[in-house]
């Protein structure tokens, strides 16, 4: 299942499936609210159960060394697919229920991505591991600009607006579980080595922080710039639209994240230009506010670069795929679980403060860490087996 057409297409087809499920979610809050009663606590516990999940069930990717990778990916999309239907079911249990399990196998995916890359791309790790994250982008901008129009479109209002997403699951389930119709080729276990030693390793360490410091800027982005622009004085919508225009000028960073790669092996001075740009953003919008349209670009931009370039380090920082694996566990778990604590400090900032400058001072500082460690984590060499 290597190197042929249904090989990139199953990748590809696996990227367009790891986040609509999640970003279908928040414009359709209000009529999940509406429906269901739930309160504005239990919405956001809704909003921060798969970035927990992702962390949680990360360590189920390991059944990938003992089913093989293409199998665990199979029952990973099943996962997905049957997660996204019973959320669809509408009871309050079956909400949370459903994105528990469409969250593990969402979790599953995002760690053996860059180890499927990395043993049948080895040459291409840069580049395929960035077209493979735009297509995560655009996937997720759609997915948020579908979901209301959807809504209103499909007899069943909220329930079907994400049910429909069980369609694109089910396909990439089965062009997973074809490999259960293929000869069976056991899969060497993960060597302990490859295993234990990314946890001794300061350079894993570096590439954990990067990536999950670049994902707890953008998810406070995303949930939390909104309200500060609106504070400023923007309209509602708006405020929407800029954050739309953050995601846009991110998705065409990340487009010419290809090019930036071939220049030069070493990521270092990208790693820590790209932190640095949503620092300044950031940094920006305190200052000088007026100018906000160019900071979001900015901050987008820096934001755009970050992501694929997270994911391109576990695969170039690894020497061969079983590394790749345990490096990717290790960095999506941790980030993951950092990641989902960025909102909530953000925002027990704002109510300690009562102003925004204190939690955006915050923000600002955790991506100047993200540059140091970013370009630690960018240097020309791989993890010590």
């Amino acid at each position: 299942m290597r190197n042929n057409f249904l090989a990139v297409l199953s990748l590809f087809l696996l990227a367009l499936n790891l986040r609509p499920a999640i970003t279908a979610v928040g414009p359709l809050v209000g009529s999940i609210q509406d429906t269901t009663g739930l309160s504005a606590a239990s919405i956001g516990l809704l909003s921060s159960l798969p970035l927990l999940a992702f962390s949680a069930f990360a360590p189920l990717a390991k059944f990938g060394g003992r089913l093989g990778i293409e199998r665990t990916l199979a029952i990973a999309m099943l996962m997905l697919t049957v997660g996204i239907l019973v959320r669809s079911a509408g009871s309050t249990v079956a909400l949370f229920g459903g994105t528990i399990v469409l969250a593990a196998g969402i979790a599953v995916g995002n760690v053996l991505a860059p180890s499927i890359i990395k043993r049948d791309y080895a040459e291409r790790v840069g580049s395929l591991t960035t077209v493979y994250a735009f297509i995560l982008a655009v996937s997720a901008a759609i997915a948020s600009g579908l979901a209301v129009p959807s809504e209103r479109a499909l007899p069943g209002g909220w329930q079907s607006a994400l049910a429909i997403w069980a369609v694109p699951a089910a396909l990439a389930t089965l062009l997973w579980a074809r490999v259960f119709f293929q000869p069976s080729q056991p899969a060497p276990p993960l060597r302990n080595s490859a295993t234990t030693s990314v946890w001794r390793s300061p350079l894993a360490w570096c590439v954990t922080g990067f990536m999950g410091l670049q994902s707890l800027c953008f998810y406070v982005s995303i949930a939390w710039l909104p309200k500060v622009l609106q504070d400023s004085g923007y309209d509602a919508a708006v405020a929407g639209l800029l954050i739309t225009g953050f995601q846009v000028v991110s998705i065409l960073a990340n487009a010419v994240l290809p090019r930036l790669l071939a220049l030069r092996k070493d990521q270092s001075a990208l790693a820590a230009a790209a932190s640095l740009g949503i620092a300044v953003g950031v940094v920006g919008l305190i200052l000088f506010p007026k100018w906000t349209i160019a900071w979001i670009a900015v901050a987008g931009f820096g934001s755009g670069v970050s992501f694929p370039l997270a994911l391109a380090f576990i695969g170039l920082r690894s020497s061969d795929h079983h590394q790749a694996a345990s490096l990717s566990l290790m960095s999506q778990s941790i980030g993951y679980l950092l990641a989902a604590f960025g909102p909530l400090l953000f925002g027990m900032a704002h109510d300690l403060s009562g102003g925004w400058a204190l939690p955006l001072g915050g923000f600002a500082a955790c991506a100047v860490i993200q540059a140091i460690v970013g370009y630690k984590a960018g240097r020309n060499r791989t993890v010590s087996s």
